[in-house]
């Protein structure tokens, strides 16, 4: 007799190992399985359909269902479905995305390094301050500052750079030389009486003192997400990057700007560095290079993180790091298309256009009994919510969060807690129709969830 579990649930919880999950609640709980997606829509096997509000892991710019995407990767694997880019060798896609990339780069670039995931991209990165720092004759010169909130992946390099005690927790993580300074949420972290732009004074002169307290000499680089993502959807506050960037200047301090999530499109700008005035060294991409459809990531740089670099590799006779998959030219292809289509029918525009619907909207629930605060910039943004007054004893952290969303997800739309706050990354294509309908999901949740409290 056949043992073995005869559905998807039980096959996932009896074989599949989950990243982000409580394993032994996903014993009893199982999973939720996605059968197709359409359009902002995903299906599950039951035919019921969610909007989803988060583009899949802040990534699907063009949808579920972008044929285009589809068609570039089938022609590339039947022309040329692997090649590697180690000893001289190259193909034609990852030459033409390389100078795609280069030519609408926010800042000047020298040149592009493929990596598979954002996670790897920022591992490499730092490897890299550390190659540079020993090619320039200062090998002190290796700590790297992140900031409390920041996420920049899950190797054991890029979990140590994000700032969340979840990827820290027995795993013996940060590793050494990793710094984290102040958590930009003026929210959160303001002083009474203090104004939004003392505030973002106080971050660049707490990173001052870090760094003098460090020395300067010992630090090679900042980074930091444009609008931080995993750690809240949080924009800075304004003049934040202006006075950072005039802390970095000072002590010839490197810049890594991580648009994984706000690169291609999502801040109403092709880069996130645009839209706030970032003048990054190196700029990590992954996620909404491809819209997901292809695991694909890769860093530009410019002249000043390169050449010492390439120096070096020079005097070794190897730069002694690489990826089988780095450049793959099936992922290469799709990134080119989704380029092409993300400028082709405006969608940088469209993102601009509906996030301002979507912030708007967000807005309207600021005087909500459960919302402390609603914040964003282009098609990203979050509801911060709040206990209600007077029983805050009963929610410890991430309790309201996962309640609305579960209130979400039964009303047909996929978001995302970060603990407390819902965050809302819908893609780039979405109409104003859309829009709204994800509005009008979200205030029926919150009556909904007032109601469950005992509140309505």
């Amino acid at each position: 007799m056949d043992m073995r579990p005869n559905s998807d649930e039980a096959r996932d919880m009896a074989y599949h190992f989950h990243g982000y999950t409580n394993a032994q609640a996903h014993m009893e709980k199982g999973p939720m399985v996605i059968d197709r997606g359409e359009g902002v829509y995903v299906f599950d096997k039951s035919g019921k359909r969610y909007l989803e509000a988060m583009a899949g892991l802040w990534s699907v710019a063009l949808g579920f269902d972008e044929r285009r995407l589809m068609d570039a990767a089938y022609a590339q694997m039947q022309k040329l479905p692997f090649y590697h880019t180690f000893s001289h060798r190259s193909h034609g896609p990852t030459i033409d995305l390389a100078e795609k990339l280069v030519q609408i780069a926010p800042v000047p670039m020298s040149k592009v390094f493929f990596t598979n995931s954002g996670s790897e991209a920022n591992d490499t990165i730092l490897k890299m301050l550390w190659y540079r720092s020993n090619a320039m004759g200062k090998p002190e010169k290796k700590k790297v500052i992140s900031r409390v909130g920041g996420y920049h992946g899950v190797t054991v390099a890029s979990a140590s750079m994000t700032g969340m005690p979840g990827n820290h927790r027995s795993f013996d993580l940060p590793i050494a030389g990793i710094l984290h300074t102040t958590f930009p949420h003026y929210w959160r972290e303001g002083q009474e009486g203090e104004s939004e732009e003392a505030f973002a004074t106080r971050c660049a002169e707490d990173l001052d003192a870090m760094i003098q307290a460090e020395g300067p000499e010992t630090v090679a680089a900042f980074i930091a997400e444009p609008v931080m993502g995993a750690g809240g959807v949080i924009v800075p506050p304004a003049t934040y990057w202006e006075k950072i960037q005039a802390v970095l200047a000072r002590y010839d301090i490197l810049l890594i700007a991580d648009e994984v999530i706000c690169g291609f499109g999502r801040t109403g700008n092709m880069f996130g560095s645009t839209t706030f005035d970032i003048r990054p060294d190196v700029l990590t991409m992954s996620k909404g290079i491809t819209s997901s459809y292809f695991p694909f990531s890769g860093f530009m740089m410019n002249d000043r993180f390169y050449e010492p670099i390439a120096e070096e590799s020079g005097r070794i006779g190897v730069l002694g790091h690489g990826y089988t998959g780095g450049g793959h030219p099936v992922g290469a292809a799709v990134a080119l298309e989704n380029i092409r289509i993300i400028e082709e029918r405006d969608l940088v525009a469209n993102a601009a256009e509906r996030g301002t619907e979507l912030q708007a909207g967000l807005a309207r629930f600021v005087d909500h009994t459960l919302v402390g605060e609603a914040r964003g910039v282009g098609l990203i943004g979050a509801l911060q919510l709040v206990a209600p007054e007077g029983r805050e004893d009963e929610f410890t952290p991430g309790k309201l969060g996962v309640h609305l969303g579960g209130i979400m997800l039964r009303n047909g739309m996929v978001s995302r807690n970060m603990v407390d706050a819902m965050a809302f990354c819908p893609p780039l294509i979405i109409s104003q129709a859309e829009v709204a309908q994800m509005m009008d999901i979200v205030e029926r949740s919150l009556a909904e969830f007032t109601s469950d409290l005992g509140l309505a």
